[in-house]
């Protein structure tokens, strides 16, 4: 059985336009995902990257044209006009929390918070809305709350792993046994060729 290891931030645009496709990839090949929410900002800045608010005008003008273009192509509402800062912290812990838990749809968990941030305008800092999202995908509310140390500290830890695999962006997804990666929802495809022919 193949084993992904899926980096991603919830404060990424491409994480939510990639929606539900890497589960569906999964399913079908009968592989795993292990769900490695990160600190994308302090990514960028230890793989060269340039954070969001730096980049030159051209390539945020441009950034916008194509998030445009790809959530009309997917079919995915998105107000690609949002610039609100959110501490992607909590809703980070959440994640790793309820992934430990289990019991509970972890996809439909991450790709509620993107769109609580992208299609929605909520703040996914808030516990109101990170709770409402754990509910909503049969996980225990309160782990808003009770997971906090443990996501803290995996988070870190999702950071220097990222940076020890290669990971510079996300999403970016890891097969294991293979160590192909695979960079941006726009290479699921490729992912789903390569699950194919193990």
């Amino acid at each position: 059985m193949a084993h992904i290891d899926y980096f991603f931030s919830v404060l990424s645009p491409w994480t939510y336009l990639a929606g539900t496709r890497l589960e569906e990839i999964a399913a079908r090949h009968g592989a795993e995902i292990t769900y490695r929410p990160l600190d994308v900002m302090s990514l960028f800045d230890r793989t060269g990257g340039t954070r969001p608010a730096a980049r030159h005008p051209n390539r945020v003008a441009y950034r916008k044209q194509e998030l445009d273009r790809w959530s009309k192509r997917l079919g995915m509402e998105m107000d690609t006009g949002l610039t609100a800062a959110h501490n992607p912290a909590p809703s980070s812990y959440a994640i790793i929390a309820a992934q430990k838990a289990g019991d509970g749809d972890l996809g439909g968990l991450t790709h509620a918070i993107l769109r609580a941030r992208w299609a929605e305008g909520k703040d996914i800092a808030d516990d109101a809305v990170i709770r409402a999202a754990l509910e909503a995908n049969g996980f225990d509310g309160n782990l808003v709350t009770t997971g906090l140390f443990d996501g803290a500290m995996a988070y870190e830890r999702n950071l220097e792993d990222a940076s020890e695999l290669g990971v510079f962006g996300t999403p970016f997804y890891i097969v294991r046994e293979t160590d192909q990666r695979f960079w941006g929802q726009d290479r699921l495809e490729f992912l789903d060729e390569h699950l194919g022919s193990l």
